[in-house]
């Protein structure tokens, strides 16, 4: 061989090693794909996914699938060349998953915190539209405080200003709605005997406070648990709660459809944003969904990222997801995104 060809050969050659070793190196993106999708109405790994005791259920034609993203977190430049090729994946970087300072071991701690919190909240929404109100009790009324002989601990706190006080979030955000210094008149029940106190907040932290630490309850007579394994992240609450109210009510709420959704949920029952509306998009197409439940933020991005053949209905709200629902099993055309 020609020393010309030889060298061609070899450069060609060590382009190849080069190509394969620069493929083949880490770089700072993770991959978002569709993860498994989960039926809350129906079991995993064997069990229900929503267990209740001491109470009859009620079983539905249909499905409420919560919807998840998959995270690819070590990538290779050709793992991320496939992804940035791929509609249905997203290339991000890393940071926006693990941010810097933490690992993924604390992300995923976080995200399993996030987990649980999201099916209290879940339990405690859809509590309340079954009739179940929450009681806000004072746990704690600081001796130096503003309420302090006003309140005492075990009072149920029930308005301010006028204003129900439906969780411990709300007793603080009416708090924390008007200036310190403000005086408040506070609705309470003590020892079964309702009553008023008058309360001036009065500014700690830079936050007005009345000196009281919230507590709550929710009685109702039977237990509810949620289990699921190896899911993170507070994304289910919307789903969750969707899957209480029909397992504790005669109506089925599916109308016999597949339906998917996601979304954060509160204990007021308000729906907030979450990541990687695209991809759990592609995931519940792949389920069979019918119909997409999306938080009312995330619906900018949802329009970008259609999957054909899925409504993708608009929900701020428990309240407006069960609207929806309700208006898919009348055959009428629920608010869209």
């Amino acid at each position: 061989m020609r020393r010309r060809g030889v060298t061609v050969l070899l450069g060609a050659l060590l382009t190849t090693l080069l190509s394969i070793g620069v493929l083949g190196a880490p770089i700072p993106y993770v991959v978002l794909g569709p993860g498994p999708t989960v039926n809350t109405l129906g079991t995993s790994d064997g069990r229900e996914v929503i267990q209740v005791t001491g109470r009859e259920t009620s079983t539905s034609a249909g499905q409420l699938r919560m919807t998840t993203v998959g995270v690819q977190p070590t990538v290779k430049l050709r793992a991320a060349i496939v992804g940035w090729l791929s509609k249905d994946e997203a290339v991000v970087p890393r940071e926006l998953v693990y941010p810097p300072g933490e690992s993924q071991e604390e992300v995923e701690k976080r995200n399993a915190e996030d987990f649980q919190n999201s099916q209290s909240s879940a339990e405690t929404a859809a509590l309340v539209k079954l009739g179940y109100p929450v009681e806000v009790v004072a746990k704690e009324v600081a001796a130096d405080g503003p309420a302090a002989g006003a309140l005492k601990a075990g009072d149920v706190v029930t308005t301010v200003d006028g204003a129900k006080v439906t969780s411990a979030s709300r007793l603080v955000e009416l708090v924390r709605g008007k200036p310190a210094g403000t005086a408040l008149t506070i609705g309470y029940v003590r020892d079964g005997a309702p009553g008023t106190a008058t309360v001036t907040s009065r500014e700690s932290d830079g936050r007005p406070r009345i000196g009281v630490v919230p507590d709550q309850r929710q009685p109702h007579p039977f237990t509810l648990k949620i289990d699921l394994k190896d899911i993170g992240g507070p994304s289910a609450g919307l789903m969750f709660a969707l899957g209480i109210i029909d397992k504790l009510k005669p109506e089925d709420l599916t109308g016999g459809k597949v339906i998917a959704g996601t979304g954060t949920i509160d204990d007021e029952g308000r729906v907030g944003p979450i990541g990687g509306i695209a991809q759990k998009l592609v995931g519940a197409k792949k389920a069979g969904a019918k119909a997409f439940l999306v938080p009312a933020d995330n619906c900018a991005e949802a329009v970008r990222n259609p999957q054909p053949g899925l409504p993708m209905l608009k929900v701020g709200s428990l309240d407006e997801a069960l609207t929806a629902l309700d208006a898919l099993r009348a055959g009428a055309e629920p608010a869209r995104c």
